[in-house]
């Protein structure tokens, strides 16, 4: 290859390279972007919609009656029939086979008939 051609290549070549690292360094930008905001947006300490949300200790009993209630400490079949006024908890839930075998943590159905 002549000097001529060489000298007609390299402008082309150098608006490549120079493309090449623009886009790169777009690239890098953009997800160096999406990293901060990512970030910036976990610590906000808000829950967003369809998020859950971890209830522990006090409020965990001060919660409201819905149609799925996980049994708090202390908490006995009695004492949410009366929070929630189901008084059919036991008929509801076949796999609680013993009204006294209550622990916290037990998922049951309830039908709440009255808020809290």
């Amino acid at each position: 290859m002549s000097a001529r051609q060489q000298l007609k290549l390299w402008p082309s070549s150098w608006v490549a390279a120079a493309a090449d690292t623009a886009s790169w360094c777009l690239a890098l930008s953009v997800v160096a972007l999406l990293l901060v905001c990512s970030l910036a947006g976990a610590g906000a300490g808000t829950t967003a919609p369809g998020e859950r949300q971890v209830v522990r200790g006090a409020a965990l009993s001060a919660r409201p009656c819905e149609e799925i209630y996980v049994v708090a400490e202390g908490e006995t079949l009695h004492s949410i029939s009366d929070k929630c006024g189901d008084p059919y908890i036991l008929e509801q839930n076949p796999h609680v086979h013993d009204p006294d075998d209550v622990f916290p943590g037990l998922v049951i159905k309830i039908t709440p008939s009255k808020p809290r």
